[in-house]
């Protein structure tokens, strides 16, 4: 964690050392051999980049508002596994198959907000 809460300004420091380094080099450099320059200044700028964004929000959208249907209707195989929550005479089954991608959603279950993850 202490890494990661570093990476940031770290990547940041390096992107502008590498910069700083390219600047009076570029000019001594033949136009085939900048190839060679633009490399890792792209790696530095994508690296100094990604340090600043959570990528797990890319890829884990939470859901908001659960749409239920009763056990009657469901088109749900009888052999699927589900996450089942109850508090008091109110009961919620989440499908694992679509908690598999989303990980995580938030609903009310008897008048309690909790966020069910998987």
């Amino acid at each position: 964690m202490a890494i990661r809460q570093r990476a940031p300004i770290v990547s940041l420091i390096s992107a502008f050392v590498c910069f700083a380094l390219a600047v009076p080099l570029w000019p001594t450099v033949h136009s085939w051999r900048k190839a060679f320059l633009i490399l890792p200044l792209f790696v530095v700028s994508f690296s100094a980049l990604m340090s600043r964004l959570n990528y797990f929000e890319w890829m884990f959208h939470p859901v908001d508002r659960a749409e239920f249907e009763p056990e009657s209707s469901s088109k749900l195989d009888t052999k699927e596994m589900v996450l089942a929550v109850r508090f008091g005479g109110d009961a919620r089954a989440y499908p694992i198959r679509q908690m598999a991608y989303h990980h995580v959603l938030n609903d009310v279950v008897g008048g309690v907000p909790i966020a069910v993850t998987y």
